[in-house]
């Protein structure tokens, strides 16, 4: 199974763990990267990831998302039919950076697309002609963990 990730998810475990929401997903992170580890399951990288992730300012929370997103043992890169969609979905109401990421996991036929941004997660439900399913760290865990 393929997994594609979006950095607000890989991000998740380095996020204030005061909230209940975050402690909780970011558990489900930590479930998803032993699935991972394990070779379970296929997290998909990007270009695109490297690019947002290599742009985080504090240079040790930059490392550890690096660190993560080195267990990816596939990498997508944006081509013209990616960028073609992710116009689309602009056009469509999603955020640029959030419109590269789900038009590589379309484009790529990943399993699923994971994402703790709630309103990406509510406009990207509303296509029906995605190429993977759209889903949250806490629905992707019962999806990919036995």
């Amino acid at each position: 199974m393929r997994i594609y990730l979006d950095n607000c998810c890989l991000q998740r475990p380095l996020d204030n763990q005061t909230h209940p929401r975050v402690r909780i997903e970011t558990e489900a992170v930590f479930a998803i990267l032993a699935a991972v580890q394990a070779k379970e399951l296929c997290m998909v990288g990007s270009e695109a990831l490297d690019y947002e992730v290599g742009r985080i300012p504090d240079e040790a929370r930059r490392n550890e998302v690096f660190a993560v997103l080195a267990l990816a043992s596939e990498y997508l890169e944006v081509t013209d039919a990616v960028e073609a969609l992710a116009l689309t979905f602009e056009q469509r109401g999603v955020l640029a950076m959030d419109a590269v990421h789900l038009a590589l996991a379309s484009v790529a036929k990943v399993d699923f697309f994971c994402t703790c941004d709630d309103k990406l997660f509510k406009k990207a439900q509303s296509f029906l002609d995605l190429g993977c399913k759209v889903t949250t760290l806490l629905g992707l865990v019962p999806e990919v963990v036995k």
